[in-house]
């Protein structure tokens, strides 16, 4: 399930380093407008501890754990929904994406010139939800022109879309996003088809100083009332402190940087795992000798849709699915143990998934 999260942001705000800690991949970072004019793209992997436990107990020859991709995409200027600098491309490939990491600029630096002068982190994500809803804006209008055609036909669907679609035109004139105008889930299925770019959820990611990075500042305050009422999840970094995580060679170095900070942990590992959750994700493994192995579904796939994610014929010839819960493997310490405990369960084709399910699949294709 390849699903991407693309990284936006006013030029030098510390997307492209963000970016390089979050891949193997190396974009050109450089302290001048544009230096990601092709959208990177990385994939990196989901931090699950789990897996390291799985590990341990079933030794298995190889481990792959479940992972994302991550767009690292060119820098916007204002005018950038008439085409402005690179503005075109911009919004062509966010559209691409599935959720939208939006990087802040949250410290001082008088070294790391800003393109509007000053340090207004209110400012710059304004500037941005500015040209993405007047580009919402000429897409909604097109659709309202298009429906309009399309009712006249009685057709009670394009009705339907029609009163959502109207709804939206009103919130983006009000200079509100599409996800934060409180529509239900069941609305949200059929936006999704209009293709907005506001209506994709989203994480303001603050890039903050050494001095911030565990308790966060003003400018990250300022963020969080900023987006209170927007649907959105906030998480606080330093990408340069970042940066220089993944300079040290030995994870015993890592883990000494970390405690000189007083951190448990990268915050890359943290915006990783919340991209996750901004994209309504859930693991699954599969345990066996010759591998342990993390599979990402979304939350509410039922058995047979996760088998598919496996291979299509998985899904097609569905019989029944093998089910141990996490807690319980780890607890007993193997399948054959959690078999003599009872807890070993077989679910049918409507058995909803759940985080951390340990499944085998019996399928028959003819």
């Amino acid at each position: 399930m390849a699903l991407k999260c693309g990284i936006v942001g006013l030029p030098n705000v510390g997307k492209s380093t963000l970016f390089n800690c979050l891949s193997n991949a190396k974009a050109q970072s450089a302290n001048f407008p544009f230096c990601t004019i092709e959208p990177n793209l990385g994939t990196t992997s989901v931090p699950d501890p789990r897996l390291e436990k799985l590990e341990e107990l079933v030794n298995p020859e190889r481990v792959v754990p479940t992972t994302m991709e991550i767009v690292d995409i060119a820098g916007l200027v204002k005018g950038a929904s008439k085409g402005e600098g690179l503005g075109n491309q911009f919004l062509a490939n966010i559209r691409e994406t599935d959720a939208i990491l939006h990087v802040l600029r949250c410290f001082d630096d008088g070294n790391i010139v800003h393109v509007d002068g000053s340090v207004d982190p209110i400012r710059d994500k304004e500037i941005i939800d500015i040209e993405l809803q007047l580009k919402d804006f000429e897409t909604i209008d097109k659709k309202i022109q298009s429906l309009a055609r399309v009712i006249k036909s009685g057709d009670k669907d394009a009705l339907k879309e029609n009163e959502l679609a109207l709804r939206i035109k009103t919130g983006l004139e009000q200079g509100k996003s599409v996800r934060g105008l409180g529509f239900s889930q069941d609305e949200m299925d059929v936006i999704k088809s209009f293709n907005l770019i506001t209506s994709k959820p989203v994480m303001y990611v603050c890039n903050v100083d050494e001095a911030s990075v565990k308790s966060g500042n003003q400018y990250v305050e300022q963020v969080r009332a900023a987006v209170a009422a927007e649907n959105a999840e906030v998480l606080v970094i330093g990408a340069k402190i970042e940066a220089d995580i993944t300079e040290l060679e030995t994870y015993d170095e890592r883990q000494m940087f970390l405690e000189e900070l007083g951190l448990e942990e990268p915050g890359v590992n943290r915006l990783i795992r919340q991209a996750y959750h901004l994209l309504n994700l859930q693991t699954y493994f599969t345990a066996g000798v010759k591998e342990v192995r993390a599979w990402t579904i979304r939350k509410g796939m039922t058995a047979p849709q996760a088998a598919g994610v496996i291979h299509s014929d998985f899904e097609k010839g569905f019989i029944r699915a093998e089910v141990m819960k996490y807690h319980d493997y780890i607890q007993y310490g193997s399948e054959s143990a959690v078999k003599d405990a009872g807890k070993f369960k077989v679910e049918g084709k409507e058995y909803v998934v759940e985080d951390g399910d340990i499944m085998h699949f019996r399928f028959n294709v003819l």
